[in-house]
């Protein structure tokens, strides 16, 4: 939301916002651009007759009184998904969906684009280097927009990319997520099958076809569109080093793993389809460090890496974990995922985590006490996880100071140390951690 009110304010607009509480980096960056609330909270006085548009936030409760009064007044309420296909309506509008990989392959696009010397408009999930903000609205004729699939807001309950409207749309992969929103696993693959229906009748979908639901779901689509499936591209690594394996010669990459090859892939046909040449794309590609927290290095030396990365549901632990090791497969893994969602952390689900990280050869699950509070959820114990993750050597905490005193004790040469959650490991420095492992290595 705080990139949306940038992008719009750079494009001439006069935007102001509220929140009840604002964090680092949204708060440098309002401030930097002269949007940053003077005081935070709700003032119903002032949304006023003459502002041409509110745009809701998906946190935004449905009793705001600054959304009530907006109501009261009659005035234009869109979601933000809503209102970027409003901005877009006359644009090659490409979203990338998938459980997992989108904010990479989304990323990637537009890393691509930018060294080619495209113009374009973005909306990503994550902060990519050479980019100041996160969105970009202007009078570009193409915009890259990862799509969401949990929902636009608390008045608009459809997922936020069946508001887009498609020329081109990806799907990266299908694996159950958002539990509290779609209760089955049917129910969840059906905003794919719905994604598909939202395409421009005669626009494409890139899909991944090494994955059998989507492979299913598009093949057995009615839905006019152009289908171009891919599959994870050839490599091979030397080295620590991996290497794009392609006719036109190989390429050195500064990301690895099965899943980015394959997310590398969907970019690639995204970009041919954009007008970019193979031979163009791939050596653009080469310089791309991937996006933030998406297995990104923390620090290393000679024989230990230690990474963090926003893994948090099962098939992208299991892909995290699969990536190191087969990376490094010389050295052995330490891999820690914090439980913070309410997916992840909801009993019934739990289940599914069942293997994702047998690989590990040091596997460690955490959850703060402090996130349970938080959800107000009930706390349960080290042999529910052990159980559900059907790994009994598997260690277990709920205190961040202990699990900093565990991994401090650890002798790190010839290990990796892998740090997953899309939380915050209870306010732990990760930086901290990083350089005390390779201390200890």
């Amino acid at each position: 939301m705080h990139n949306m009110a940038i992008a719009l304010s750079e494009k001439g607009n006069n935007v102001t916002g509220s929140d009840d509480a604002i964090y680092e980096p949204s708060r440098s960056r309002l401030m930097k651009y002269g949007i940053l609330p003077e005081v935070m909270g709700w003032h119903p006085e002032k949304i006023t007759a003459d502002i041409d548009a509110v745009i809701l936030g998906m946190h935004a409760r449905s009793d705001n009184p600054e959304l009530l009064k907006a109501k009261e007044l009659g005035l234009k309420i869109y979601s933000y998904p809503e209102y970027i296909y409003e901005q877009s309506k006359d644009k090659i509008r490409v979203v990338i969906g998938g459980s997992h990989g989108k904010t990479t392959i989304t990323s990637m696009i537009l890393h691509v684009l930018k060294v080619c010397g495209h113009d374009f408009d973005y909306l990503v999930g994550a902060q990519l280097e050479g980019f100041e903000t996160m969105a970009k609205i202007s009078e570009a004729p193409v915009i890259i927009i990862e799509g969401d699939e949990y929902l636009a807001s608390p008045v608009d309950r459809r997922p936020k990319f069946h508001l887009y409207r498609a020329n081109i749309g990806v799907i990266s992969g299908i694996a159950w997520d958002h539990i509290n929103v779609f209760p089955t696993f049917e129910n969840y693959t059906d905003q794919f099958r719905i994604f598909l229906d939202t395409i421009i009748p005669g626009g494409t979908v890139i899909y991944n076809a090494d994955d059998e639901t989507v492979k299913e779901l598009v093949e057995n689509s009615q839905a006019d569109l152009r289908r171009e499936p891919y599959r994870a591209a050839g490599s091979f690594t030397e080295d620590g080093q991996t290497w794009l394996k392609t006719e036109s010669g190989d390429f050195p990459l500064q990301v690895f793993g099965k899943h980015n090859l394959q997310n590398m892939e969907a970019a690639r046909h995204v970009c041919q389809d954009l007008g970019i040449e193979e031979g163009d794309f791939y050596k653009a590609i080469g310089s791309f460090k991937g996006a933030a927290k998406r297995l990104e290095l923390l620090g290393k030396c000679n024989s230990t890496a230690v990474f963090k990365d926003f893994a948090h549901s099962p098939s992208k632990l299991k892909a995290t974990i699969d990536a190191v090791k087969d990376q490094f497969p010389e050295r052995e893994l330490i891999a820690v995922i914090e439980l913070h969602t309410f997916s992840s952390l909801n009993r019934d689900f739990l289940n599914e985590y069942s293997g994702s990280l047998d690989r590990a050869d040091v596997a460690v699950v955490f959850i703060s006490l402090r996130t349970f509070e938080q959800k107000k959820m009930n706390p349960y114990e080290e042999n529910i996880v052990k159980q559900a993750f059907g790994n009994n050597e598997l260690i277990f905490f709920n205190k961040p100071e202990i699990l900093v005193e565990f991994l401090s004790s650890i002798n790190y040469k010839s290990k990796n140390l892998l740090l997953m959650s899309s939380g915050d490991f209870g306010g732990l420095d990760l930086k901290e951690i990083a350089e005390q492992a390779l201390n200890n290595s």
